[in-house]
Formats: structure tokens, sequence, C-alpha cells
């Protein structure tokens, strides 16, 4: 049976440290109402507005523009931050659309290309590894999986502030059946032999076991290379599944590519290499809407230099 929003009642979180979680509550209510250009327009001006604000999130977007796009000079970069800061901002507003605009609305704005894929991958039965990545309009490309498969689950990672724990999983119920933890990987496995379609991101620094020090725009990073694996073990299919603003922000990109040929082979380090260039792919298609300012190179071992130090 589905998830719905009645199994995370948001009754209960009435003390203090619940009421900013609250107050942007109140902002998704009123945003997805709002036609859909002003939720962009409005979105944006926000994100401008909180570039100052943000200190630590600016620095830290920063230097990953610094590492990841070294033939910027400071001015292109500068640019390209302000756009991220856009995007980031539009981002509070893309969550209401992918949580609670109509599928008829989603419709009206987000194209899909290559659904025949995924159709093809979940007739074989042995499940579905959408491979996805941390892009500021990632609730949109989500959300639509309601209008192309009826046997989805998603990972994700609980939230400190248990409301807004709540928030995420009543807004992605409305496509995945099941919501699966992060570190559950039995509860992954099972899902993938339920001939499910799972979305998967993996792209965030991971220093589990299954952790390898790769590359990432030339620069090692602590990388999950457990898609590869998992694909091995289950038969799943893997198809990468990225979802892009379109430039003039008259909507969306889905994009479903085929799976990978010869993937998984026997070599996960060789896979997940390739599912980065992937990803490093779609990046430099839409710079401004990777969110960078999480710290994609933190925890690397001793002898690496510390991205994110302050200046000396």
């Amino acid at each position: 049976m589905n998830a719905r929003k009645h199994d995370y009642p948001l009754r209960g979180y009435w003390s203090p440290r619940y009421w900013v979680v609250w107050l942007y509550w109140a902002w998704l209510q009123l945003m997805w109402r709002l036609p859909f250009p002003m939720q962009i327009r409005v979105g944006k001006w926000l994100g401008r507005r909180l570039l100052p604000l943000l200190s630590r999130q600016r620095h830290d977007a920063d230097r990953n523009l610094a590492v990841c796009f070294p033939e910027l000079d400071e001015s292109a970069r500068h640019t390209l931050l302000v756009k991220q800061f856009e995007a980031y901002g539009a981002s509070l507003s893309e969550m209401a659309l992918g949580w609670y605009a109509s599928i008829d609305a989603l419709r009206r704005i987000v194209r899909v290309e290559g659904s025949e894929h995924l159709e093809r991958a979940l007739e074989r039965g042995n499940g579905v590894l959408l491979f996805m990545a941390h892009f500021t309009c990632l609730e949109v490309g989500g959300a639509i999986l309601e209008d192309l498969c009826s046997n989805c689950a998603c990972m994700y990672r609980p939230q400190r502030n248990s409301m807004f724990d709540t928030l995420i999983l009543r807004g992605r119920s409305r496509f995945a059946r099941q919501q699966i933890d992060k570190t559950n990987i039995r509860a992954l496995i099972a899902a993938l032999r339920d001939n499910m379609a799972v979305a998967y991101l993996p792209d965030q620094t991971y220093a589990g076991s299954q952790s390898e020090l790769l590359p990432f725009f030339g620069e090692p990073t602590l990388t999950n290379t457990a898609t590869s694996k998992l694909a091995k073990i289950t038969g799943a299919a893997v198809l990468p599944y990225f979802v892009r603003r379109l430039d003039d922000d008259s909507g969306y990109v889905v994009e479903i590519q085929p799976p990978l040929p010869g993937f998984p082979s026997d070599d996960p380090i060789a896979d997940t290499k390739r599912l980065v260039a992937a990803l490093e792919q779609q990046i430099r298609r839409v710079p401004e809407q990777y969110l960078w300012t999480y710290r994609k190179f933190k925890g690397r071992p001793a002898g690496y230099e510390d991205v994110y130090a302050p200046p000396s």
C-alpha cells in the first residue's frame, strides 16, 4: 500500500524548535498556489537575498566552484556563485511544486525524455536503480515519477529536525510507495527484488565501507561505489536520471538515459568512474543547478588539502 501524507501527521510539532519549519511550511503553501513563472522569480529573488546572509554556504560553494572550475576567473566564478544561490532560492519554491502541485500541473511544465528506457528496464523484472544527484530542482524530478511508474521507492537521509523530516516524507510520499533510510541496504535490495524503481542519490561524500577516493572534476573525493555492487547482486538496471530547469525558466526536462553498456562489470571502481563522468557531463550543462553549498570534498585522509579551511 502506498504511504500518503496522512501517514506522516504534522500535529504535535508545537514546540519553539519547530516554529521556523512551520514558517517554511506556510511558504510552501503559498508558493505552489502562485503562477509557475512567479514561483521561480520569487525563489530567485530570495536566493539573491540569502547570498550575503549564509556565509558558511557561500564560502563552501565558492570553494567547490574554484576547485571544479579552475578555468574561471574570479569574476566569472562570482557570477556562477550568484546563479547558484538563485537556483538554491528557486529550489525552495520547487519543493512546493514537487510536494503539492497536481500531476496535471506538473505535466504542463515537465517534459520527460527517455521514459521508454524505464519501461523496458522494469519489464526485465529485476528492479531499477535511478541514478540521480543533488540538483536544486530534484523534487520536481522526483514528483513526476508519479506519472511514470506505479512501483517506486526512494532512498532518503533522516533529518535532525523531526518536523522537517516529516515534511520531506509527506512530500515524497506522492510517488514513493516506500522511503528507505540510506543505511538500510537490506530494504533497498528487497525493493529491487520486488521490481521497484528506486530513486538513488549516491553523489554526496561517503566514508563507509563501500567508499573509494575517486576524482570528481579531477579532485579526489570520498565516493560511494555501492551502485555497481548493488546492480551485480540484484541484476537491477542502472539508469541515469537527471532533471534540469530550462534556461528561460519555462519548465523542466527530465532525462532518463539508457543503461550504460557493460554495466556492472567486475570492477566497481571503473563502474563508479563511469557514473561520475555521466554526472559531471550533466553538471556542465547546468552548473548553477548543482548543489555546490554541500562540502563535497570533506573528510579526506591526511595529506590532502582542506578545501574549506578559512584563508590564513
